[in-house]
């Protein structure tokens, strides 16, 4: 076991549907952009939407980009190869991810204090006019359909390929079409004289994407410092860790056992002299998981820290 470049044949394909759903991604939630930013006029929640939905794809050209440098072999200059481009990929979408529910939760509190009033007008059409609220929640309407889609397809792949980057990427787009929601709440609050439910709508959504988003950072700096192998959903060990640790302390008896995640793989060391036998990643995973364990290293000495 070495923790060398490219990606195992057991999750090859499902790292390729992740790709194609990121493309996607990239194609569906442009055209949302595009299709806001036309209609968007004066409304704060509006105007947040744009700017969340264009912060939200971040995420998928990371996944792209990590996946890529994943694939590349090992080299003079990066012997242990690029898997943990992972990991840095996790680092940004995370940090993208934070960075929506901040600027939503500051132009909506600022809004709140300015008391501002925004009103939506109206727009002529084929010699017509007609209020510009409807092409917008047309808009926000349609903004909904491709984040609720692609965050569920991503979901089940994220998770059988133990992927925080595109998990984080569901987050965001679960963020997009509670934003969606929360901008029609707002244009239809416009509509019925209430000033405060175009800023209140985005502030509610703000506070459910920063708590997602903080422990989607808490986790990416986690992996980076070299912790124990992490939940896809939570700040918890996974139950991959727990398992190998288990599995591991069954075989060499009550030994200390490190393990830390480098991208979606895990590194074990054990504090015992190597054995004449070196036990197989599916002995000690299981055929489903086995593909995680990339480094399987023995100490005969318990070490305090770097030597």
């Amino acid at each position: 076991m070495s923790l060398h470049g490219g990606i195992p044949p057991a999750i090859a394909a499902d790292v390729r549907r992740g790709e194609r759903l990121e493309w996607w991604t990239l194609g569906w939630m442009g055209s949302v952009v595009l299709v806001m930013w036309l209609v968007m006029g004066a409304s704060q929640a509006m105007k947040a939407a744009v700017i969340e939905d264009l912060l939200s794809l971040i995420p998928a050209i990371v996944f792209l980009l990590a996946a890529r440098w994943e694939r590349r072999a090992p080299n003079a200059r990066f012997p242990f190869g690029y898997r943990r481009a992972n990991s840095l990929a996790f680092l940004v979408a995370a940090t993208a991810l934070l960075s929506v529910g901040a600027f939503l939760a500051y132009e909506s509190i600022s809004t709140l204090l300015r008391q501002e009033h925004p009103t939506v007008g109206g727009i002529t059409l084929l010699g017509h006019t007609i209020w510009l609220g409807w092409l917008m929640l047309a808009a926000l309407a349609y903004s909904v359909v491709p984040p609720v889609i692609l965050g569920w397809l991503k979901q089940p792949v994220a998770e059988r390929i133990k992927d925080k980057v595109l998990h984080t990427d569901a987050l965001m787009q679960k963020a997009d079409w509670q934003t969606g929601l929360a901008g029609i709440a707002g244009i239809l609050g416009i509509a019925l004289g209430w000033w405060w439910a175009d800023a209140a709508a985005a502030l509610f959504i703000a506070l459910s994407i920063g708590k997602d988003a903080t422990g989607a950072l808490e986790q990416a700096v986690a992996e980076l410092l070299d912790g124990t192998p992490r939940a896809l959903d939570s700040n918890a060990l996974s139950d991959d860790d727990t398992a190998l640790i288990t599995a591991l302390k069954e075989r060499f008896g009550d030994v200390d056992v490190r393990l830390r995640e480098t991208g979606r793989y895990i590194a074990a060391e054990v504090d015992c002299p190597s054995p004449p036998t070196i036990p197989t990643a599916v002995e000690l995973m299981g055929s489903d998981a086995e593909w995680r364990l990339a480094s399987l290293s023995f100490r005969p000495e318990p070490s305090d820290g770097p030597v």
